[in-house]
C-alpha cells in the first residue's frame, strides 16, 4: 500500500513515520527544500523522543521517503493525507489557506482514485471546501477522476506522540464513502490488534471531535487553575482538592494539575477556533470564553508573584529560570507560559538566566536577548535571588538543595507546577511559592 502525507509538521511527520513503521510504504511531502533534504539525510528539525531514530529506521528499510515534489509523490496513492499547519488568524479562526493550497495541487495533479484525508485541525465544513477545490482543478484539466474526501483527526500529545499513534485510545474516522471508509480502516488495521475502538461517522462530527476534545481538557485546566487561586485566598490546598475530586471516576485524576497555564499548538489554537466557530453561527460559547481568559491570566500568576516577593522592584534582581518548553519532552515553544512570563519579569527590570533540556535553541530564536541561556540547570542559579520553575521536566523534580544553597544569594523557589513539597522546602530553609498552596517562609518552620 502506498500512501503520501503532506506537511512534515509535527503530525505529518509523526503519522508517516508511524505508518512506514507498518509496511505501508509513505512519502512525506513539504515545499521546504532544505527541510526534506535534511529529513532525508537522518536529521529531524522537532524534538519527540524516539522519532529520529524510527525516522532512520524506516528510511534505512526504504518505507519512508521525503520529497518536494507533490505530482511525483502522489502518484499510484491510494490515500493523501493532508498534515498542513493550521495557524490562528487575528479573529481566532483556523487559516485554511495551507490546507486549501495543497487540495489544489492534489486536484492538479490526480490521475486515478484516492481518498483524501484531513490530518490537520480544521473548522467545521472544511471537508467540503477541500473537495469543491480539487473538483474545481480537475474541471479545469477537464479530466474525471473518482476521488473521496474524508477527516481523521489527530490525537498526539506532544512528548508522547509515538506511542499514541501506535497505540490509539480510538481512531476517528468522518467519511460519506464505504471506498474511503475501507481504505482507512485497512490503513489502521495494524494499530487496533489490541481492541482499540475505530469510531466511523461523519465528516462534519469528526471534524468537531478534534476540537471538542481539546476544549474540554483545556476547560479542565483552566477549571483547576481558577480554583487554585481561590484555594489560596481561602487558606485550602489545591493538592489536597486535586486529590479529593480526581478519585471521583467521572471526574478522572487528568488534567486537574494546578499550574502555569497551557500552553503548545494546539489549546490554544483550538479554544480560539471554536469559540470563533460559535461566533460565525450566532452561537456564543461562553464558557471556552472563560477558559481563555483564565489561561491568559494564569500565565501571569507566577511572575506577580514574584514581583510580589520583592516590593514590585526587580530592578539589579537576577532571576533563574528552570523549563521553556509549553511542556515537558518536547521543544516546543508555541504560546508557552514562559514567553508571557519572561516578558514580564524582564520588563519589570530583572536579569534572567535560563536553561531547558531542549527547548533553548527554540526559545533563543524568540526571546533574543532578554535572557541568558545557560548550559545546566545549576548555572542557571549562580547567584539568583531566586528560582522560577516553569516547566516540569524530570530532571527538576529533586534538585541537590544543599548545591543550590551554595549558589544562590537568595533562597527563594517560585513553582509553577507545584512540583516540590512544602515541607521539604521548610526543612532546606526556602521560601517557597506555589500554585493554589500556602507560601511557605523559613520563619514559619
Amino acid at each position: 500500500m502506498k500512501i503520501a502525507i503532506i506537511g512534515t509538521g509535527y503530525v505529518g511527520l509523526v503519522s508517516g513515520t508511524c505508518f512506514a513503521e507498518t509496511g505501508i510504504q509513505v512519502t512525506c511531502v513539504d515545499i521546504d527544500h532544505a527541510k526534506i533534504d535534511q529529513l532525508n539525510q537522518g536529521f529531524v528539525p522537532i524534538y519527540e523522543p524516539g522519532l529520529e531514530r524510527m525516522v532512520n529506521t524506516n528510511l534505512e528499510k526504504g518505507r519512508l521517503s521525503f520529497s518536494a515534489n507533490i505530482q511525483e509523490s502522489i502518484a499510484g496513492c491510494e490515500a493523501i493525507f493532508i498534515a498542513v499547519g493550521t495557524p490562528p488568524g487575528e479573529d481566532g479562526s483556523a487559516d485554511l489557506r495551507h490546507v486549501l493550497t495543497v487540495a489544489g495541487n492534489i486536484g492538479k495533479y490526480l490521475e486515478e482514485y484516492a481518498v483524501i484525508i484531513t490530518k490537520s485541525t480544521v473548522p467545521i465544513n472544511t471537508a467540503e471546501k477541500v473537495r469543491e477545490t480539487i473538483a474545481e482543478e480537475l474541471l479545469k484539466r477537464k479530466v474525471d477522476i473518482p476521488f473521496d474526501v474524508a477527516s481523521n483527526p489527530e490525537f498526539l500529545k506532544e512528548g508522547a506522540a509515538i506511542n499514541d499513534f501506535l497505540k490509539p485510545d480510538r481512531i476517528i474516522i468522518g467519511t460519506d464513502s464505504k471506498r474511503a471508509e475501507k481504505i482507512i480502516h485497512r490503513l489502521y488495521k495494524p494499530f487496533l490488534l489490541n481492541g482499540h475502538p475505530v469510531i466511523s461517522m461523519d465528516i462534519r462530527s469528526a471534524e468537531m471531535t478534534k476540537y471538542a476534545a481539546n476544549a474540554i481538557l483545556a476547560t479542565k485546566i483552566s477549571f483547576m487553575n481558577d480554583i487554585a487561586n481561590l484555594c489560596e485566598i481561602v487558606g485550602a490546598d489545591i493538592n489536597m482538592v486535586r486529590r479529593g475530586i480526581g478519585s471521583d471516576p467521572r471526574i478522572g485524576n487528568k488534567f486537574i494539575y494546578a499550574g502555569a497555564g497551557y500552553g503548545g499548538s494546539c489549546f490554544p489554537k483550538d479554544v480560539k477556533a471554536l469559540i470563533k466557530t460559535g461566533e460565525d453561527y450566532q452561537k456564543p460559547l461562553r464558557i471556552l470564553q472563560a477558559v481563555e481568559a483564565v489561561n491568559e491570566e494564569q500565565k501571569l500568576v507566577i511572575a506577580q508573584k514574584v514581583k510580589a516577593h520583592f516590593n514590585h522592584n526587580l530592578n539589579g534582581k537576577r532571576i533563574a529560570i528552570w523549563g521553556l518548553s509549553f511542556k515537558p519532552e518536547t521543544d516546543d515553544m508555541r504560546e508557552a507560559p514562559s514567553l508571557s512570563i519572561i516578558n514580564t519579569l524582564s520588563d519589570a527590570g530583572a536579569t534572567l538566566r535560563a536553561y531547558d533540556p531542549v527547548a533553548m535553541k527554540s526559545a533563543k530564536n524568540i526571546m533574543g536577548q532578554k535572557v541568558t541561556f545557560c548550559d545546566d540547570r545549576y548555572e542557571a542559579l549562580i547567584d539568583a535571588d531566586g528560582l522560577v520553575l516553569i516547566t516540569e521536566w524530570s530532571e527538576f523534580r529533586i534538585p541537590n538543595y544543599r548545591v543550590m544553597d551554595k549558589l544562590m544569594k537568595e533562597k527563594v523557589i517560585f513553582d509553577g507546577r507545584n512540583i516540590y513539597d512544602s515541607e521539604e522546602m521548610q526543612e532546606y530553609g526556602f521560601t517557597y511559592y506555589s500554585i493554589g498552596r500556602p507560601a511557605v517562609k523559613p520563619e514559619e518552620s
